[in-house]
């Protein structure tokens, strides 16, 4: 496998761990549209789309841009693209996050949810809010070591949603269905997810972070909110 081969696992894994999301996504926005019902239909998006269609599709925008901006050597060979894609990342990452947020504060709770899960969303949709003006504040700076950091915490809260998949699965096998449990399972991704970040940003550290250099690398760099 040649270096440039290898520079394209991690996008692919991350394409790979966004794809249950985003195919319910794909699924509840068949059905808004009025097409069939691929997935079991949820009454509460029936008054107030708009929401989460915004949030759909930011996520898609945020997870599909979002992974690429993590081929170091695309990145090299396109820091225009990367400059330009950042942009976009930002303003998709803020309708995530907002969006997941408005959900969870004005639409009924999730059937089987109870408070933790409210909590948590709250909770890790401000923390990413904040990852994402923290990143954009340290690229203004010319400081990419602290701006790559931040946008890697924001892409793995936002991935979560992936993480889920498999929280959920385990966690239900081990701690049963109720409410609680399966709160505690969805809040695991957000926990493990964070915890990858921080080990792959210790492990990669950037040098030269405030090189002066006068090129601004943009922002690289979905909140665990199923559709």
């Amino acid at each position: 496998m040649t270096t440039r081969q290898r520079g394209w696992r991690v996008p692919a894994a991350l394409v790979a761990l966004s794809a249950i999301p985003l195919l319910a996504g794909t699924a509840r926005l068949v059905e808004l549209a009025g097409g069939p019902a691929l997935i079991p239909a949820d009454t509460r998006f029936a008054a107030s789309p708009l929401p989460v269609v915004v949030h759909i599709v930011c996520a898609a925008v945020y997870a599909l841009l979002g992974a690429l901006q993590f081929a170091p050597g695309f990145r090299r060979r396109r820091p225009g693209w990367h400059r330009a894609a950042g942009r976009v990342l930002v303003v998709a990452g803020l309708g995530v996050t907002l969006s997941a947020l408005w959900l969870t504060l004005f639409f009924p709770p999730q059937p089987d949810s109870g408070p933790l899960l409210f909590v948590l969303r709250v909770v890790f949709g401000s923390a990413m809010i904040a990852s994402l003006g923290l990143g954009v504040a340290a690229i203004r700076r010319g400081d990419v070591a602290t701006h790559r950091a931040w946008m890697t915490r924001a892409y793995a809260i936002a991935l979560a949603a992936g993480t889920q998949a498999f929280t959920e699965g385990i966690g239900g096998a081990v701690l049963g269905h109720s409410p609680l449990a399966l709160d505690a399972s969805r809040g695991a991704a957000w926990v493990i997810n964070l915890a990858v970040a921080e080990w792959a940003i210790r492990r990669h550290p950037v040098m030269g972070a405030a090189s002066g250099t006068g090129r601004r690398p943009s922002v690289a760099v979905v909140v665990g909110e199923r559709p």
